[in-house]
């Protein structure tokens, strides 16, 4: 699972996620992609889980590149335990995502491969997506 080797503070507040992406909103790497189209916090175990499905679908070809890393720390407290007492302890790790931003970029593979594999790795995560391909891609049969 993806997460920060160390970092400045063990705890932070809690962000809010209102507007468009500015930065990462354009494919760097690859030539197909999935964008977020809402915005949504996305845990360490969710883009793990949706590097498995693509990975596994592409049959370990091609090249999977993550444009998100969580190194957010989301905390909470136990259930049922009274009001006050400080902030709870670190629950998981989270990835703030704003629409537009570009989560996962594939290349070396079929446009129809790519497009079904991005397909099952967005449905593993909680933000609505797009498939989105390079503007010079050319399908070379």
């Amino acid at each position: 699972m993806l997460q920060p080797k160390k970092s400045k503070y063990r705890k932070s507040h809690k962000m809010k996620m209102r507007g468009d992406a500015k930065r990462g909103h354009e494919l760097a790497f690859g030539s197909f992609g999935i964008k977020a189209l809402s915005e949504a916090r996305v845990n360490s175990r969710q883009i793990e889980s949706a590097r498995q499905a693509l990975t596994r679908f592409m049959k370990r070809e091609g090249q999977v590149w993550i444009r998100i890393f969580p190194d957010r720390p989301v905390t909470a407290k136990p259930a049922e335990v009274r009001m006050g007492k400080g902030k709870g302890s670190l629950e998981y790790w989270m990835a703030p995502v704003k629409r537009g931003r570009i989560i996962f970029e594939a290349e070396g593979v079929p446009l129809e491969t790519a497009k079904e594999a991005l397909r099952l790795a967005a449905q593993k995560l909680p933000v609505i997506t797009r498939f989105v391909v390079r503007h010079d891609y050319e399908d070379v049969k």
